[in-house]
């Protein structure tokens, strides 16, 4: 299926490894330019490289903290300077560390909340008059499946992707006249760093082998294994491009099976 995004200006945050660098390289094969972002130079530049091999456009990095508002006004500046415009914005970070309610104290939910709400707030307003002058764009936001269940040991992901996907639902109402569609993926356990982190944690809090662990993930999914970051980006490329025409305020998981609820 031609997915029509040839020619496409995207914007992929936190790209330089993990499902934000797959997604850019998925954008890229199906042809669009693509600008990177991440706050570490040498992991960002390697990836730019890649990312731009796997496509005929364009592929643009800038280095930048996405839980600092200056940040975020550097990367949708940089959009616009280098493509001109913002067709395709994919937000993506890194998730807060694991632990109990009781665990955190106020800096560690402000530290969740500018990181994984406040960049997504931040980013999609900035996009906004972007994709208003483009004629119309696609909003994909990353969560997790915590937004569909809880996941123990994470409360201030379960708090904060939640509420990730109420924005995206209202922002999906409020924007669908100006042609703006948005949407929340929301990846399951994928073969990732930060999966090892959670689950090295989690063995750790319950003192238990890692793999014991990591073998107790696998199989709470159907499907019997860990996403690749590749599954996941094949379903932010489709809901970035024109095969998604017309689907906007959906969160959906890409996660195996995992989630046993019904929506």
């Amino acid at each position: 299926m031609d997915l029509g995004l040839k020619g496409r200006k995207a914007v992929v945050t936190a790209s330089s490894q993990g499902i934000g660098k797959a997604c850019a390289l998925e954008l890229a094969r199906e042809g669009a330019d693509v600008l990177l972002c991440a706050r570490g130079r040498e992991a960002l530049e390697a990836a730019r490289e890649e990312v731009a091999k796997a496509g005929g456009g364009r592929a643009v990095a800038v280095q930048a903290d996405l839980s600092d508002p200056a940040g975020v006004e550097a990367v949708v500046a940089a959009a616009v300077r280098e493509f001109g415009a913002v067709h395709a914005l994919v937000t993506n970070a890194g998730g807060p560390p694991s632990g109990r309610f009781e665990d955190f104290d106020d800096a560690a939910w402000e530290k969740a909340v500018a990181l994984n709400l406040m960049s997504v707030v931040r980013l999609n307003r900035a996009v906004v008059p972007v994709m208003r002058r483009a004629g119309g764009g696609s909003i994909v936001n990353l969560a997790s499946i915590s937004v569909k269940e809880p996941i123990r040991g994470l409360v201030l992901s379960n708090a904060v992707r939640a509420a990730v996907a109420g924005l995206s639902k209202t922002l999906a109402t409020e924007l669908g006249p100006d042609r703006i569609r948005v949407n929340v993926v929301c990846p399951g356990y994928t073969a990732t760093d930060r999966m090892k982190e959670l689950m090295s944690a989690r063995a750790k809090r319950e003192g238990k082998p890692y793999e014991e662990i990591a073998r107790s993930f696998q199989e709470s999914v159907p499907l019997g294994r860990f996403a690749d970051p590749a599954d996941i980006a094949r379903m932010v490329a489709f809901l970035a491009s024109d095969a998604a025409a017309y689907v906007t305020g959906v969160t959906v998981q890409v996660d195996g099976g995992a989630v046993k609820g019904l929506l």
